[in-house]
C-alpha cells in the first residue's frame, strides 16, 4: 500500500473517532453513567398542590319575620258612677213586700184605718191609694182626694208603715155588710199580685158613698182626709 493511502485512512480513522466522542458517552457511561462522571439534575419542583377550594358563599339567611303586633285589648268599660240620687233603685211596693190589716175606727159612719209594713230590707215608694175590694162584692173602693206625685210619695223604709182611711159609707138602705176586704198595691205597671185579707165584720158599704184615701205615713191625717 502506498503512503499516501495509508495516511488517508488514518486521517479517516481519526475523523470517525472524533465524531463519535462529539456524539456522546460510551456505551458504559450510558449505562451506568460511570464510576467518576458525576450527573447533574435540577431540582425537582414541588408537585403542585391543588388551589383551595373557593368556600361557597354564605347562604343569605332568611329575614326574620315580622312578629304579629299584639291584639289590643278593649279598654275596660268605665262603671257608671253610683247616682246621687237616693231613690234611684227604690220600686213600687207591692203585696209581696208588705203586711196589710184593718182596724175598726168609727163604728158610726164604718171607718177603718188600713195599715202597711215594709217587711222587706229594702225600701219601697208607695204610690197612690190602696186598691180595695169588699168580700164578693164587684168593682173596687172609689178614691178620695187627691194622692201625691210619685216623686213626694212615702219612701217606705224598711219596718215603717203607711197608712189610709177606708169608709164604707152612710146607710142608705142600697148597700150591703161584707165581713171581709182585700188590697193590693199601686204599682203603676201590670205586676200581678196577691191581694192581702183582712177582717172587717159587719162593714156596711154603700155602692155609691164609699170611699179610700190616699195612703198617708201616719194614722191621724189618713183618717182626716
Amino acid at each position: 500500500m502506498s503512503t499516501i493511502r495509508r495516511a488517508t485512512l488514518v486521517a479517516a480513522a481519526v475523523s470517525t473517532a472524533l465524531v463519535l466522542t462529539a456524539c456522546g458517552p460510551s456505551e458504559d457511561g450510558a449505562a451506568g453513567g460511570g464510576a467518576g462522571q458525576a450527573t447533574s439534575t435540577s431540582p425537582a419542583s414541588p408537585p403542585k398542590t391543588d388551589a383551595p377550594a373557593k368556600s361557597a358563599a354564605p347562604t343569605a339567611t332568611a329575614t326574620p319575620t315580622k312578629t304579629a303586633a299584639p291584639i289590643k285589648t278593649a279598654a275596660p268599660t268605665k262603671t257608671a258612677k253610683p247616682t246621687t240620687d237616693p231613690d234611684y233603685d227604690v220600686f213600687p211596693c207591692s203585696t209581696f213586700d208588705v203586711t196589710f190589716s184593718a182596724s175598726l175606727a168609727e163604728p158610726t159612719t164604718g171607718s177603718y184605718l188600713l195599715k202597711i209594713t215594709n217587711k222587706t230590707a229594702k225600701p219601697c215608694r208607695v204610690l197612690g191609694h190602696p186598691i180595695v175590694t169588699f168580700g164578693g162584692l164587684d168593682g173596687t173602693a172609689i178614691e178620695r182626694g187627691t194622692a201625691p206625685s210619685p216623686e213626694e210619695s212615702i219612701r217606705l223604709e224598711p219596718g215603717k208603715s203607711a197608712y189610709a182611711g177606708l169608709m164604707g159609707g152612710p146607710h142608705d138602705g142600697k148597700g150591703h155588710t161584707v165581713e171581709s176586704i182585700a188590697m193590693t198595691m199601686n204599682t203603676e205597671s201590670d205586676l200581678e199580685q196577691k191581694p192581702l185579707k183582712a177582717s172587717t165584720p159587719g162593714l156596711y158599704v154603700s155602692p155609691d158613698k164609699n170611699s179610700v184615701g190616699a195612703w198617708w205615713d201616719n194614722a191621724e191625717d189618713a183618717l182626716s182626709i
